[in-house]
């Protein structure tokens, strides 16, 4: 299954796609949407067709972006909400499925704990995606996301799986 996380950024939106084969996982690309513009409207058009383009070239079959938290300056959150927004809408306008996950979510599925620092999160997407050239650190927030999608999705199915076996 080829899965897009999104690491949702009004100034910088990271995205990355990766293959799952099981617990095979391998990179498929990754990339940063910049934001352009001045007013917040033209910058949410901007990430808005770039993401478009990523979906329509990478043509992911699942998608899960990043949960945001609510920070001290509640502009800023509002901002980054609708950043969140169009990154909820390409997705959902292609029909895809969308998965959401938490920050400690994605961290303790991909390094283990919960509360790793941004380093660490980056040192463990280049160990399960070997040889991958990660383009910003947004970007390889994106892959975790779409890794611990992934792994989510994987063991939905191992669930299945064991049910329809115990029911034989």
């Amino acid at each position: 299954m080829r899965v897009l996380g999104i690491d949702p950024g009004l100034r910088n939106l990271g995205w990355g796609v990766i293959e799952s084969n099981g617990s095979r996982l391998s990179h498929v690309a990754n990339g940063v949407c910049k934001s352009e513009g001045v007013e917040l409207a033209l910058r949410l058009v901007s990430l808005f067709n770039q993401l478009t383009f990523v979906v329509k070239e990478l043509k992911p079959e699942a998608v899960a972006v990043e949960k945001t938290f609510v920070n001290k300056d509640g502009e800023n959150s509002l901002k980054l909400g609708q950043a969140r927004g169009v990154a909820m809408l390409v997705p959902a306008i292609a029909g895809l499925p969308i998965g959401e996950y938490a920050p400690n979510t994605i961290k303790k599925s991909v390094v283990g704990v919960g509360h790793a620092d941004k380093r660490q999160v980056e040192h463990m997407v280049k160990i399960q995606l070997p040889g991958v050239k990660i383009l910003g650190s947004d970007a390889a927030d994106a892959l975790a996301i779409a890794i611990c999608h992934a792994f989510h999705l994987n063991a939905g199915s191992n669930l299945e799986l064991a049910i329809r076996k115990a029911k034989r």
